[in-house]
């Protein structure tokens, strides 16, 4: 029997959610929630329905597992603890310094509930996450670096296009050559936060804007782009359209340590990604934790979780027997 999987959110991780469960052979999507009009969408898996989020208060026994795409700043901190008092539930919460706060709202409900949540799945934080772990249970003397990009940053882009004078932007975050190199040598420098990332600001402005103040604006804004280099280009819409419409992202978890009595020997362990999209990514990757919290549900757990605390084999499709003998 397939894995009984909704999507609430059918925005660009929603869409990625499904296109993940349509490679999945042991899991079917049975529907898609919304706070839109359910007329309104065209949902691409045939004869899915699509229903308002209100019909998520009865529908416990038409689902195994719920996928929450919404974003993080306003939806996740109240829906996940909500729908774990439901169903099994996995979100992509990245706001880095609240997961332990959101963690603790939502462990409450699933423990109530008796369900599973897996909270924060995704590549950062998700699969960087893990890596990160590994890399320093293995190498103790040593120090983690994280580099982001080349790729879109949708918070960035969206904080530019708030700005007056702004019709469209993207903002991609891109590694600087030089600081990668420098930690790939296996050393450890200490690296500002200017130093790792630059930013580059592609921007359409409003006819008649004021392109001087634009440029500033984005320049000082805080928190976005005052600590970095970034530079800011102004093109049409147009190309904006051609040349600017994917969603493009990746980086590199990289650890430089120390081994022997000495402490002689120097290691590197880099786990990177290059990712065309994003969101479909990231869906691919709340769909292996949708299979994990269902199957971990089975077993009796309960509570929430994140990625750090799955076993491995939880997240594939393949039988125990099967993993072994093809990956150890």
């Amino acid at each position: 029997m397939k894995i009984r999987v909704g999507i609430f959110g059918y925005g660009n991780l929603g869409k990625g959610v499904e296109s993940a469960v349509s490679q999945a052979a042991d899991m079917e999507l049975t529907a898609v929630f919304t706070r839109r009009n359910p007329q309104t969408l065209a949902v691409r898996t045939s004869n899915v329905p699509v229903f308002q989020e209100k019909e998520l208060e009865h529908m416990q026994d038409k689902l195994d597992v719920l996928v929450l795409c919404g974003g993080s700043a306003t939806d996740l901190p109240i829906q996940t603890p909500k729908y774990a008092g439901l169903y099994n539930v996995v979100d992509s919460f990245d706001t880095h310094a609240k997961i332990p706060e959101h963690f603790a709202m939502v462990d409450k409900a699933a423990k109530a509930s008796g369900k599973v949540a897996v909270i924060s799945a995704g590549w950062d934080p998700g699969m960087f996450s893990l890596n990160r772990l590994y890399a320093k249970a293995v190498l103790p003397d040593g120090q983690d670096y994280t580099f982001w990009g080349r790729g879109v940053s949708q918070g960035h882009s969206d904080a530019i296009r708030r700005i007056a004078g702004v019709k469209d932007a993207r903002q991609y975050t891109v590694p600087v050559p030089e600081a990668v190199s420098a930690v790939r040598s296996g050393g450890q420098p200490q690296l500002t936060t200017r130093q790792k990332h630059t930013r580059e600001c592609f921007v359409v402005a409003e006819d008649g804007a004021d392109l001087a103040a634009i440029e500033k604006e984005i320049k000082t804004m805080p928190n976005y782009f005052s600590d970095y280099d970034t530079t800011v280009t102004f093109i049409s819409q147009e190309e904006l359209d051609r040349d600017h419409k994917g969603l493009p992202h990746g980086g590199s978890v990289i650890r430089t340590g120390l081994t022997g009595m000495e402490k002689e020997n120097r290691h590197v362990i880099e786990y990177s990604l290059k990712l065309d999209s994003n969101p479909e990514f990231t869906g691919s990757v709340l769909v292996a934790c949708a299979r994990a919290a269902y199957r971990m549900n089975l077993e009796g757990m309960k509570g929430c979780k994140t990625i750090l605390d799955i076993a491995p084999a939880w997240l594939s499709p393949e039988t125990g027997e099967e993993l072994r003998r093809q990956l150890l």
